[in-house]
């Protein structure tokens, strides 16, 4: 009995270890994973999750506009398939597209057919809606086992997770210049910010853009795709 009790100890501690590995914005089994470039240069990238979705990618898009800034979108395939003008309107304005998978599950104890349909039929469609560059991949929740990171590394895909993420770490019902506050205190050169804004519960991650925007400007920040940000690593 007491072997028993121990084997179930330890398999449940090797699980609990495993979980927390598989959500970790730094690390990953198998390939390549960025959550940040070490740079002295001051410069970070925005990139937002999700969608698209029809108002939101408007609004989105308009901020980003008035910023005169570029940023990077991690979609999910099934909402390309439902809002594909938003997705082109995306490509039109110069922004840089990523793959989020297709139905947005954690991509933990997934089979290798499984995460290899959710990626290639999110990349196809991507790339039928007008996008032409190199595609990388952000995994749903920020999770990746077993077989999601052994596939990117067959296909020699990056992931890149993120190290500014406020929404996790502030209340439900913070406010956009709470979110901006987080944002601008935890930023440094060569940080990967990660914000959902394409829902209308989080109409006050999407007020906050502006606000990150201007704070991190008056820092001497300047705003850069991921793959500028990468380029421009030391």
């Amino acid at each position: 009995m007491n072997i028993i009790i121990k084997l179930s100890a330890l398999v449940l501690i090797i699980f609990i270890a495993l979980w927390q590995v598989s959500k970790n914005e730094k690390f990953q089994f198998f390939g390549n994973l960025i959550d940040r470039v070490e740079t002295t240069e001051k410069i970070v990238a925005l990139t937002f999750d999700d969608g698209p979705t029809k108002h939101q990618t408007k609004e989105i898009l308009k901020v980003l506009d008035e910023a005169e800034i570029k940023a990077t979108f991690y979609l999910v395939g099934k909402s390309i398939e439902e809002n594909i003008q938003e997705t082109k309107n995306i490509i039109d304005k110069g922004h840089e597209i990523g793959n989020h998978s297709y139905t947005h599950q954690r991509m933990v104890l997934k089979s290798y057919s499984f995460v290899a349909e959710e990626l290639e039929k999110t990349n196809e469609l991507i790339t039928q809606a007008g996008y032409r560059e190199e595609i990388r991949f952000r995994p749903p929740y920020g999770k990746k086992l077993f077989a999601l990171p052994y596939y990117l590394n067959n296909k020699n895909i990056t992931t890149v997770t993120w190290d500014v993420e406020p929404e996790t770490y502030l209340d439900k019902n913070a406010s956009a210049s709470d979110i901006s506050e987080y944002v601008v205190q935890n930023t440094k050169p060569g940080s990967i910010i990660l914000l959902h804004v394409m829902f209308k519960s989080r109409v006050n991650s999407l007020a906050a853009v502006p606000l990150i925007v201007q704070q991190l400007r008056d820092k001497g920040y300047r705003f850069v795709t991921v793959s500028d940000l990468i380029g421009n690593s030391a």
